[in-house]
Parts: structure tokens; sequence; C-alpha cells
């Protein structure tokens, strides 16, 4: 089953520049065998340095609890220490009307 995944991630680290740059194969590694793409915009404040990662497309995930737990399993170390926050939805696709199911 295929499901419309939205995922935003938000990660921080002292400013060194960059960022953009790592975080983005970070993502390529994670997600490698994905139909996912992403989005990412950089900013600094504070001599930090922020990325917010939108990722979409399709997965197997069915649920965000299956999400997290593939993240859990492939995501490297620097990911989990970048990582300050996230937001996820994953939309399984039913057949019929999203209502009911069944029609």
């Amino acid at each position: 089953m295929t499901s419309e995944t939205y995922i935003d991630l938000c990660f921080v680290r002292p400013e060194s520049g960059g960022f953009t740059v790592e975080i983005d194969e970070l993502l390529k590694s994670t997600f490698a065998k994905k139909r996912l793409n992403w989005f990412l915009e950089e900013k600094s404040l504070d001599g930090a340095e922020m990325v917010v990662a939108e990722v979409k497309g399709m997965s197997d995930w069915t649920s965000e609890e299956e999400t997290i737990q593939f993240l859990e399993e492939h995501a490297e170390e620097k990911f989990w220490e970048y990582l300050q926050g996230y937001k996820m939805f994953i939309y399984p696709v039913v057949k019929g009307c999203n209502s009911c199911g069944t029609h």
C-alpha cells in the first residue's frame, strides 16, 4: 500500500557553514530507497544555523509510528544530533471516498 507522505524536519547546530549540503546528504542516505523529494531552507541567527526540510512524496508507511520506526532504524547519528523537531502526516490511499472508504 502506498501513502501520501508529508514530513517537516527542523535541524539546528552551531554556525559553521555548509549545513544545507550536510542535511541534503543525510536525507539522501536515510531515504535512499523511498520515492520522496525534499526542499531545504536554511537560516542563521545568533551563532546558530537551522535547516528546515519539507519532505513529500509516496511511501509504503501506513502510519506516523511506522515512519518513526523507519527513521530510528535508518537515520545516522548526525541526523538525531541535529534534529530539533518534526511534524508528519501519513495518508494511506484508500479505495472509495475518504469519509467511509466504501463508495
